[in-house]
């Protein structure tokens, strides 16, 4: 998306700032509603996405059903042929080996002979989701949210209210797959944050802190931007069905990494008060941040933001950092490259040898192999 910027038409400027996730346009629910207007007149959509489990299940210590996502079925495209597809093909040679006129029709058009659809692509073929576009509510159609409603079951759906698309300034309004990657992790080592205080930094849409808020006592939702922090308030009010069979509770507030106070105004919206920094304090175990790597000012700040707080904590922590690798072409380069997360690298590295006498960090990287509880395509990149 153009923009033209107006207020200097003798020098116009070009921008192409609007992102987009793609989490929203391949996902299992059947409609995404666009229920209201934000305060900057971006358009706001409901959308339900499945969980692999019920609050039941976990309650009574079924075991989780795993799925297997659609690429673990599907043969690998280009030279890389499945054997099964080689030998189909092997046998079209055959086949198609009597001459030209076997590949005419009878007006003498060619007459493209094509590999018969193998058991496994069929297989991948009903795993994949169904690619579903938004739908606006229209007047006299308000009860288009109770039959969506009838459709699922409490226990085993997050409504997410998010936005389509953003400038880079108002990614947080959308939905990332690493948020999804750390909440199925979340949800495979549940036993481990059970019961714990924990902070999320860039919570954005709320959806990491909703699963957190199943297994852990307390959770501090944090972000910056009102419009944004009232959002995370919503969802966290319409998904509260699920944190209530384990008690937990979810506090949305703001937490900016550009400043090095926490937000105590009490005028202010979502600010904190002295009793909740405290109690963050000392009994805060875990922080978690999911997909907020993507500009080298911000994860500068971010690092700043995870040295002050951990400096400042009773206890030792556990910090969970999921993001998803993206690979760009860059004109500097002249290739494909990943900056964002090369940056990240170095300046992670840099808080493991840190020296100050103060603090100390180590580094263990975590092997997306774990079970998949909530439906989404997790890709390499994760």
């Amino acid at each position: 998306v153009v923009d033209l910027a107006e207020k200097e038409m003798d020098n116009p400027t070009f921008r192409s700032d609007t992102v987009l996730s793609d989490v929203h346009l391949h996902c299992p629910s059947k409609r995404h509603l666009m229920v209201r207007l934000n305060a900057v007149g971006q358009p706001v959509f409901l959308s339900y996405f499945k969980l692999l489990w019920s609050t039941e299940d976990l309650a009574s210590g079924k075991h989780v059903r795993e799925i297997t996502t659609a690429r673990e079925h599907q043969c690998r495209s280009g030279d890389e042929l499945c054997d099964k597809d080689r030998s189909n093909v092997k046998k079209e040679g055959e086949l198609n080996s009597e001459g030209v006129e076997a590949l005419l029709d009878d007006d003498g058009d060619l007459e493209v002979v094509r590999r018969p659809r193998s058991a496994s692509d069929l297989q991948a073929e009903d795993l994949l989701r169904d690619i579903v576009c938004p739908v606006i509510l229209m007047k006299g159609k308000e009860d288009a949210f109770e039959d969506e409603e009838q459709e699922c079951t409490c226990s085993d759906v997050v409504k997410i209210e998010h936005t389509m698309a953003t400038p880079l300034e108002d990614v947080g309004k959308q939905v990332w797959r690493a948020a999804f990657l750390l909440a199925d992790y979340i949800l495979f080592q549940r036993d481990t944050f059970r019961c714990c205080s924990v902070l999320e930094l860039g919570g954005g849409t709320g959806i990491t802190s909703i699963i957190m808020g199943t297994v852990a006592k307390r959770v501090y939702c944090t972000d910056v931007g009102e419009d944004l922090l009232a959002m995370c308030e919503q969802n966290v009010a319409l998904n509260k069905h699920l944190m209530e069979p384990g008690g937990g509770e979810i506090k949305v507030k703001e937490l900016d990494w550009l400043k090095d106070e926490f937000c105590t105004d009490p005028e202010a919206p979502y600010s904190w008060s002295e009793e909740e920094i405290a109690d963050l304090l000392d009994h805060c175990s875990v922080i978690m941040a999911a997909d907020v790597f993507y500009d080298d000012d911000l994860t500068d700040a971010l690092f700043r933001t995870l040295y002050r707080i951990t400096h400042n904590l009773r206890n030792s922590c556990t910090v969970y950092l999921a993001l998803e690798k993206r690979l760009n072409f860059t004109l500097r380069h002249m290739d494909v490259t990943c900056e964002a997360y090369s940056h990240f690298r170095n300046t992670l590295n840099d808080l493991e040898n840190l020296q100050d006498g103060k603090m100390k960090y180590t580094v263990e990287p975590i092997k997306p192999e774990f079970c998949q509880f909530l439906v989404y395509e997790r890709i390499e990149q994760l």
